[in-house]
């Protein structure tokens, strides 16, 4: 019975696998259908279950080649270069189809006696020229954009230069042209800080806010340099300046507060309401649980001091020196200690409550560490900012 089944289930599989290749075919699908059609006969290919796959495959390549070799003429007909790359698609679109066949050749037609037919050409003369014809078309046309003054059209360079390159590697001086291509496609940003404060801004904290190699926001158009360099003209700028920087005052914040709490303190003789001792089936005497009470006064003491450091981050345009945008940025860093002594029975209150009653009172920090300490949010705003306001779209 399992095996009626499985037979059942193979012939209706077969059978929308083969409605749906008939359907590519129908509708112009070509390699599509050749794909569904290889697929299935990569086993078994001279079973009698595959011989509509056959059929299939060799009106499936007839039609694509037929269709592949009347678009070339046309293509070749007109004489364009910018054809150069589709005529090369097409002569290695034709190859690449023959590859798959040729592994499953020869593939009977049973009911006909005979083999499928698959012409096999020989294009690697049309590959090679039309390669050739390819690669000197994409040179020429890089070589021409790269004298405009557009940073575009240099990326447009380096785009057609790197397929070049991939297409005919080595190809005359494809790669020194690609760097230069790309220095040149390339937007230099300066970034530097302003201090608009009353304050000093701690050096370290202005490092690491310039320290773009951390940051993970070079792309392959955009620079970003904290120190301008020699030979390279800069086309925008990113000024982070902090505007306000406002310290609180250090603070010691005092609150008692009593914790209480029931504890199992042994056993004791269970009594009844007149105060009479309860015993079991036995005659035993029944123990219970004993509860105290206790108590502790806590005196808690919190160390405070804030800081907040106000700041716009402003994009300029150094070719026209105008402002393009500019962004509000605040980050702040609270310092707060807790520490703690008590009278009493500590175990009133929560073991985690416990770490508070072994510290001192420390040193508050300085307003300089204070100002460095928001260096984090800061750094992680800002590259927010970055990250999500190009300079170029």
């Amino acid at each position: 019975m399992r095996k009626i089944t499985f037979i059942i289930l193979f012939f209706i599989i077969v059978s929308c696998g083969v409605k749906q290749t008939q359907s590519m075919l129908s509708n112009g699908n070509y390699d599509g259908a050749i794909e569904n059609a290889v697929n299935s006969l990569r086993t078994n290919k001279n079973a009698k279950g595959k011989q509509d796959y056959v059929y299939l495959l060799e009106e499936s390549f007839a039609k694509a080649k037929a269709r592949d070799e009347s678009n070339l003429n046309l293509l070749i007909k007109e004489n364009n270069p910018a054809n150069y790359e589709r005529i090369y698609n097409l002569y290695t679109q034709l190859r690449n189809r023959q590859e798959r066949i040729k592994p499953l050749l020869p593939l009977q037609l049973l009911k006909e006696g005979r083999n499928a037919i698959f012409p096999m050409d020989d294009y690697s003369d049309e590959i090679i020229s039309s390669k050739n014809n390819l690669s000197g078309y994409l040179y020429a046309n890089a070589k021409k954009l790269m004298t405009s003054k557009n940073k575009m059209d240099f990326r447009q360079a380096f785009d057609d230069l790197n397929y070049l390159d991939q297409l005919n590697p080595n190809y005359q001086d494809v790669r020194t042209l690609m760097d230069q291509a790309q220095l040149k496609g390339t937007d230099f940003v300066h970034v530097y800080t302003k201090n608009e404060t009353n304050q000093v801004i701690p050096a370290r904290l202005q490092d690491d806010l310039l320290d773009f190699s951390t940051y993970g926001i070079n792309d392959k158009w955009t620079v970003y340099h904290n120190n301008r360099q020699k030979n390279i003209t800069y086309d925008y700028g990113m000024i982070v300046n902090f505007r306000n920087i406002a310290i609180s005052p250090e603070q010691v914040r005092e609150k008692q507060f009593i914790k209480e709490k029931q504890i199992k303190d042994g056993t004791k003789t269970l009594l009844d309401s007149n105060g009479n001792v309860v015993k079991d089936s036995l005659g035993n005497a029944i123990k219970v649980d004993n509860f105290k009470s206790i108590s502790v006064n806590i005196y808690e003491f919190t160390q405070f001091k804030s800081c907040q450091v106000t700041a716009k981050v402003d994009y300029i345009d150094f070719r026209t020196n105008q402002l393009i945008d500019a962004f509000p940025v605040t980050s702040e860093f609270v310092f707060n200690y807790i520490y703690a002594n008590y009278n009493g029975d500590k175990r009133a209150c929560d073991e985690n409550y416990y770490q508070y009653f072994d510290r001192r009172a420390v040193p508050f920090p300085s307003n300089e560490q204070m100002i460095y300490d928001t260096g984090e949010d800061l750094k992680a705003k800002l590259k927010g900012i970055i990250t999500n306001n190009k300079f170029r779209r």
